[in-house]
């Protein structure tokens, strides 16, 4: 059946089908007492009850027809797209998490085989139904917070077997529970330990033996790339990304984490659809990047987690940048899918406003994830993936701070969850 839901307190949502730049992430519309009809998984109609009744009439249906759901109290938003997350992956890593915390530097523990190695063994010893296990598990944590599309890579494998083992988890996942789930071929997460101090022959196997795979199954939509010292260098991406434009993968690079080294050069030359990370993001490439369409994509959490300086996001918007959010999900710099944790870090520690925090989290990381035209907003013929926050407006996500306000989760029209939120 299809569903209309009534009543609505509050419907607050960016517009449009592509990414928001500066001041217009700041533009949410507001509908107030509102409904929203939905009927074949998309969004039919949107005005107030009077209307929607007067819709029905024209359209000779009658509200009985409809699963309502009474919207009193609560407000509307998009559901979230969190267009970064590693979160097919086998083994944890909680004594690293603890060793960075006196003192550990994240990359002399990635150099001595812990950090990124470290998930590569635990996940190449786990089996693809162990994998799709965990993998439901946490998308179904993520449903609970308002999430209802993710983007996954897979980087945890550094080898033929183990990197498609991921991907058709992903795959899998996508057909079988709600959320949709967006593939990322990320075979240069890391070198592989058996061709350390040899990463030229790594990508050239990446690209030889592992890519086709990948392309000819059909397994990814993006080719993602850690371009950072001591990790994958400018022209080892180059090549790679080369590489992944003959086999019509599209673009995401992990970029400026650590150190600037020219990987915002790289990510614009190939037409990114998203920079990710961008601690250290110089101001030149600030301005680059504000006058291309690559999503800048911020992971305030990571920072969090690895007691690092945010990314500028004030300065990125205010510079006309495209920015979106997401959580890293990740068992070593982010074990974190912590959506009102993102959300607070954003507005109280990056200074976006919450309005801009709410495209980031939308619209913006739709766009990141190459599909925001036909989710991220709530508009007259998108698909109906909509979240009732147990709260009359949206400012409420950060002002209770760290508390998950989602009451309903609605994906393409079905109610898929109900934490029955009360405040």
């Amino acid at each position: 059946m299809d569903t209309i839901i009534t009543d609505i307190s509050m419907i607050a949502t960016p517009l449009g089908i592509s990414e928001l730049h500066g001041k217009a992430m700041n533009s949410l519309r507001i509908y107030k007492d509102c409904s929203i009809i939905i009927e074949e998984s998309r969004i039919a109609f949107i005005g107030s009850f009077g209307e929607a009744k007067k819709y029905l009439s024209e359209n000779k249906k009658n509200i009985k027809q409809y699963i309502q759901v009474d919207g009193r109290g609560k407000c509307a938003l998009p559901g979230f797209t969190d267009s970064h997350t590693h979160f097919v992956f086998g083994g944890y890593r909680p004594d690293e998490f603890m060793l960075r915390l006196e003192g550990g530097d994240y990359m002399e523990i990635h150099r001595r085989g812990g950090g990124i190695e470290a998930s590569v063994q635990a996940t190449r010893a786990e089996t693809e139904t162990e994998l799709y296990k965990k993998g439901k598990i946490r998308l179904e944590h993520m449903l609970r917070q308002g999430v209802t599309c993710v983007e996954g890579k897979s980087g945890y494998g550094l080898d033929l077997d183990t990197e498609i083992k991921q991907l058709k988890v992903m795959k899998k996942l996508n057909e079988n529970q709600p959320v949709s789930v967006i593939p990322t071929f990320l075979g240069a997460h890391s070198v592989a330990g058996e061709y350390r101090e040899r990463g030229d022959e790594y990508i050239d196997f990446i690209i030889n033996k592992v890519m086709p795979v990948v392309a000819g199954e059909r397994l990814a939509k993006f080719c993602d790339a850690f371009v950072e010292a001591g990790v994958i260098n400018v022209r080892q991406g180059e090549k790679l990304f080369q590489a992944a434009q003959r086999y019509n993968l599209k673009i995401k690079i992990h970029a400026d984490e650590m150190t600037s080294m020219g990987a915002v050069e790289l990510a614009l030359r190939y037409d990114a659809v998203s920079a990710d990370h961008l601690l250290m993001i110089s101001e030149e490439d600030i301005k680059r990047l504000s006058q291309s369409r690559t999503v800048a994509t911020l992971l305030p959490a990571t920072a969090f987690c690895l007691n690092k300086p945010y990314a500028p996001a004030r300065k990125m918007i205010d510079s006309n940048c495209a920015v979106a959010l997401a959580s890293d999900f990740n068992p070593g710099s982010c074990f974190s899918d912590n959506i009102p944790l993102l959300i607070s870090l954003a507005v109280i520690q990056m200074r976006m406003t919450i309005e801009e925090a709410v495209t980031a989290l939308t619209l913006n990381g739709a766009a990141a994830a190459d599909c925001a035209g036909y989710t991220g907003s709530i508009e007259v013929g998108k698909n109906a993936d909509i979240i009732l926050l147990g709260c009359p407006d949206y400012k409420y996500l950060v002002y209770y701070t760290m508390e998950n306000l989602v009451d309903t989760v609605i994906k393409k029209g079905v109610i898929i969850k109900e934490n029955h939120y009360e405040m």
